[in-house]
């Protein structure tokens, strides 16, 4: 009776010693994966700080690296239009994949294919499809363009956008699209009116997030959209700019200048995808409320 008494309390002590050592590992984890982003955060503020102003978000770049002064309003302007013109190009296709590949396809040869791909580009390295996108398109027309740029982004991001809308989709319950056939609705009415209103937060969230990480690219923008020092809002002429290839070609000079301006423009783009981030869970966490 004794010897069973006892391992029977000891059985809920070493349960419960398992559990905080799982917790203390799991946290101890979590931080040092926070330690180097907390240190890259740490020294682009404190580098990137001191330059910012109202005038070095607006101001053209100086042509001469080490001019003192200018800013960074083209890279600002250029990498919201280019990141937007890919965004409109790779969504929608995105999404109307996904929801033939979870309502339509599912197992067909070509889903699979599909699926195959989606994988596929999303291990290839950015700068690999930049020269796609340089070969197919720069040369072809022989100039460089934001919208040149923006088809590269927009390669980059349709995986992304393809699998993470399947992924939410998956997560719609079938009762729901039961329900919805068994009133009689037809397959693409059910997905319009059903599927999707379901899924929107998560849909929504996972193209924010697609942004953000396009928005950060250098390499396919070196190559297909140049570098400029003035303001250009015609993606379709010229070439353009952005501020992951101004922090590109100001970090390579010895100047101070333009080290600091590289380090301004890094802050600006490390906020602006911060921004993107807290939008894309705002309209995720609306969303859910509102289905609650």
């Amino acid at each position: 009776m004794t010897t069973m008494n006892l391992s029977k309390s000891a059985l809920p002590l070493r349960r419960r010693l398992t559990d905080r050592l799982a917790t203390v590992l799991i946290v101890g984890a979590v931080l040092l994966a926070c330690v180097p982003l907390g240190l890259v955060t740490y020294q682009v503020v404190k580098a990137g700080a001191g330059i910012m102003s109202w005038e070095f978000l607006t101001e053209d770049t100086p042509a001469s690296a080490r001019r003192t002064g200018g800013g960074m309003g083209p890279a600002i302007v250029g990498t919201l239009l280019i990141t937007g013109m890919a965004a409109l190009m790779a969504i929608p296709l995105g999404v109307l994949g996904a929801i033939y590949l979870n309502e339509y396809g599912k197992t067909s040869p070509l889903a699979k294919f599909i699926r195959t791909m989606a994988d596929v580009m999303t291990g290839v390295p950015s700068i690999v499809m930049g020269l796609f996108i340089y070969v197919v398109w720069v040369l072809t027309f022989e100039e460089r363009t934001g919208f040149a740029a923006a088809l590269a982004l927009a390669c980059l991001m349709l995986p992304v956008v393809i699998r993470s809308t399947e992924e939410i989709l998956r997560l719609v319950p079938d009762e729901l699209r039961a329900g919805s056939l068994a009133l009689g609705a037809r397959r693409w009415r059910t997905t319009v009116t059903v599927v999707l209103p379901a899924a929107i937060s998560g849909i929504t969230s996972g193209a924010l997030l697609a942004i953000a990480r396009a928005a950060g690219e250098t390499a396919p923008l070196i190559v297909t959209a140049g570098v400029v020092y003035t303001v250009n809002t015609n993606l379709f002429e010229g070439e353009n700019t952005a501020l992951p290839a101004q922090i590109f070609s100001n970090a390579t000079q010895p100047f101070a200048a333009a080290q600091e301006r590289a380090w301004g423009a890094a802050l600006t783009l490390v906020v602006i995808v911060l921004l993107f981030t807290i939008i894309a869970r705002a309209i995720s966490a609306r969303f859910a409320i509102k289905e609650h």
